[in-house]
């Protein structure tokens, strides 16, 4: 009888903890977003106070950063911190960055927007804040992105990029409608650590990656869940071993991902169709779409890939991976002639 009064207490006593914890975690959330919009808000309107003191003459050019530096000192002593000369920099940028204060519902902070100011292009802004949005990243997460180029990557990863796919990724963030969507050019793992040219076998590099899988299922985007590593294929009683399977929820199919170290074959897309074709026989439930393989190399030949996957139906793919962040420009460059390339050919067309 006691110890039943017992497990009937410790039961009251989990359950009320557990109810008072939703209550404190909704509460902090709604203080957070309630901050967040508050901040916004005045910083953008400081930015305007500003620039309107500059505008109507009272703040020149000659002495304008002397007299900003003189009003942080002033306002970090009567009110606190927050308001250093690059802070309220920040502000004025701000407000000519944005023409309205931006609405994202308090998911944003003013640490996001800072980060955000200083992409110049429009496009590209508006991508990593709707991203920024819809995948809820932390401010670490959003410097990641941007330093690692997603915008540029995720531009290059079919070879198609055109305005409208600039504009689409700027007006709605990153959408997976097809396994397309996902595709990255290249992948960057620079998280591990690995020197740029050291040498790595491919049981040392899924070591690694399975380390820092948070950060890894970072860099494949949304929807990824990790199944497991060389997970078994058997065909015709050889067993073969597939380095690391994922579920994308979003698209509700699996990912499978083989790694290899050097150039991309064409005997690497056979065994991966091979994977494919089981996993979509033999593992696939009711509800689950065609799986999608992955092949990460480290140097591909774009005609290899494009006559090896000739006449396959399943979802194949072929991308590069590097350890350290490209060059931006780099990048850059690469879009704007792909896109230049597409508008020459779709012009011939017609």
């Amino acid at each position: 009888m006691e110890n039943k009064l017992t497990t009937n207490k410790e039961m009251i006593e989990n359950e009320l903890v557990e109810e008072i914890k939703e209550l404190i975690i909704s509460a902090r959330k709604k203080i957070s977003k309630n901050v967040n919009e508050t901040l916004v808000d005045t910083y953008w309107n400081i930015g305007r106070t500003i620039i309107e003191k500059e505008q109507s003459g009272k703040i020149k050019a000659e002495y304008g950063k002397a007299i900003l530096l003189n009003v942080s000192k002033r306002l970090s002593k009567e009110i606190g911190k927050g308001f250093s000369k690059s802070n309220l920099f920040n502000m004025r940028k701000f407000y000519l960055t944005y023409s309205k204060i931006p609405d994202t519902s308090g998911i944003l902070g003013w640490s996001h927007y800072c980060e955000l100011i200083s992409i110049k292009e429009e496009n590209k802004r508006l991508f990593y804040e709707k991203e920024s949005v819809n995948s809820k990243w932390s401010v670490r997460e959003l410097q990641r992105q941007i330093n690692t180029s997603l915008f540029e990557r995720l531009l290059l990863s079919d070879g198609k990029t055109n305005k409208e796919k600039v504009l689409q990724l700027a007006k709605e963030g990153q959408i997976l409608n097809t396994p397309e969507d996902m595709i990255k050019e290249p992948y960057v793992f620079e998280f591990l650590g690995i020197p740029e040219h050291k040498p790595l076998l491919e049981k040392d590099l899924e070591y690694k990656l399975i380390k820092h899988i948070e950060k890894f299922l970072l860099e494949l985007g949304k929807g990824f869940m990790f199944v497991g590593s060389q997970q078994r294929v058997t065909v015709g009683n050889i067993h073969y071993y597939v380095d690391m399977v994922f579920y994308n929820k979003i698209l509700k199919a699996y990912v499978l991902i083989d790694l290899k170290m050097g150039t991309l074959k064409p005997e690497n897309f056979g065994q991966m169709n091979m994977y494919l074709n089981y996993y979509e026989e033999e593992v696939n439930d009711e509800g689950d779409n065609k799986p999608i393989g992955i092949i990460l190399c480290a140097d591909k030949d774009n005609v290899v890939a494009e006559y090896s996957m000739g006449g396959m139906n399943n979802n194949l793919f072929a991308s590069n991976y590097t350890y350290y962040i490209p060059n931006q420009d780099e990048l850059i460059a690469q879009v704007e002639q792909v896109i230049k390339e597409n508008e020459e050919d779709k012009e011939d067309d017609e």
